[in-house]
C-alpha cells in the first residue's frame, strides 16, 4: 500500500516550485490563482525571495502549502495514495490533495491559521525545543514536573520529541532534560510554542474558520497528527483539524500506524526530504522517495 505524506514548517528553500511554474501550465495557473487569493505575489518570495523573507509564518505555511499541493495536482494519475498524513501544517496539504478541501479554501485556511498562529506568538513570547537521545516518558514526566507551561509538541520519531511552552519553561525543562541523559536539549529558532495550550487564541479563530469550510470525505484515509488514526468521516476530520494547534503531533505513532496498516512505500509530496529520514527511524527496511515531475 502506497502512503503520501506531506511535509510542515521548516521544509521551505528559496527557489521552491520554481521547477513546477516554468514546466507545468496547470502549476503556474494555480501559482498564480494563489497570488490573487493571498493578495501577494508569494511566487517571487519562493522563487527569488531570501531565507529571511521565507521565514515568515505568514510566509511559510502557504508557501509549503502551495509546493506540496499543486506537486499533487501535476501528478494527475501518478498520485494515487492508499493512506496519507501531514506533519502539522502538512494535514491541510494531505486534506486538499485528496480532494477534502478545495484548493482555494485550503490555501484560506492555511493562510488564516499562519495569521493567527503569528498574533498568538505577538501575545505572549515562547518557544520550542528540540530533544534528542531520551525516551518519551522520560521528556513527558520532566514536562510535567515544570511548574511554567512545557508539552511535547512534536513526536517526531523514536529519540527525538520537540518540546513548546513559555521561554522560562523551555529554559528550565532543558536544563533538567540534559541532566536526565538527553544527548541534546536544544531551543530552536522558531516564532512561538506551537501545539502548546499557549496557541489557545489561535485555535479559537481558526476554530471558527474551519466550522464555516466545506470538508468533503477525502478520496483515501487521512491519518491526523492528534491521535496517529485514519479518518474519512468530515465530522471528525474538522473537530481533529481544530485540536490540532493546542495539540501534539504524534507523527512516530503516526508512522507506526500506517506502517501496521500495510503501508509497503512512503512518498514524500513537497519541499525536502525530511520525513523520509523521520520514516526510516522508525523502520530502515521501508522504501522512501521524493514526488516529483
Amino acid at each position: 500500500m502506497k502512503a503520501y505524506v506531506f511535509p510542515g514548517q521548516g521544509a521551505q528553500f528559496v527557489g521552491m516550485g520554481k521547477d513546477l511554474y516554468d514546466n507545468s501550465d496547470l502549476a503556474k495557473e494555480l501559482f498564480e490563482k494563489a497570488n490573487d487569493i493571498l493578495g501577494f505575489r508569494i511566487t517571487d518570495i519562493m522563487f527569488n525571495g531570501t531565507d529571511e523573507d521565507l521565514k515568515q509564518t505568514n510566509v511559510t505555511q502557504p508557501a509549503i502549502f502551495l509546493h506540496s499541493v499543486i506537486l499533487a495536482k501535476v501528478l494527475g494519475s501518478d498520485f494515487k495514495p492508499d493512506m496519507v498524513a501531514g506533519h502539522s501544517l502538512g494535514e491541510f496539504s494531505a486534506l486538499t490533495a485528496t480532494g477534502a478541501l478545495s484548493f482555494e479554501d485550503g490555501l484560506t485556511l492555511v493562510s488564516k491559521r499562519a495569521n493567527a498562529m503569528q498574533k498568538a506568538c505577538e501575545i505572549q513570547p515562547s518557544t520550542m525545543a528540540a530533544v534528542l537521545g531520551l525516551d518519551d516518558f522520560t521528556v513527558e514526566d520532566i514536562c510535567k514536573r515544570v511548574s511554567d507551561v512545557v508539552v511535547p509538541a512534536n513526536y517526531n520519531c523514536p529519540g527525538q520529541l520537540v518540546i513548546s511552552g513559555s521561554i522560562a519553561g523551555i529554559d528550565k525543562a532543558c536544563e533538567l532534560l540534559l541532566a536526565a541523559g538527553a544527548k541534546r536539549a536544544l531551543k530552536l529558532n522558531v516564532g512561538g510554542a506551537f501545539h502548546s495550550p499557549l496557541m489557545e487564541v489561535a485555535k479559537m479563530e481558526l476554530e471558527t474558520a474551519i466550522v464555516a469550510t466545506e470538508i468533503k470525505e477525502p478520496s483515501c484515509p487521512v491519518y491526523q497528527n492528534i491521535d496517529a488514526k485514519p479518518y474519512k468521516d468530515v465530522d471528525s476530520i474538522k473537530h481533529n483539524l481544530i485540536a490540532q494547534l493546542t495539540g501534539s503531533v504524534k507523527w512516530t505513532q503516526t508512522m507506526q500506524r500506517m506502517l501496521e496498516d500495510g503501508a509497503t512505500s512512503f512518498t514524500e509530496v513537497g519541499p525536502g526530504n525530511v520525513l523520509q529520514g523521520l520514516v526510516k527511524k522508525v523502520d530502515r527496511s521501508i522504501p522512501t522517495e521524493s514526488a516529483g515531475i
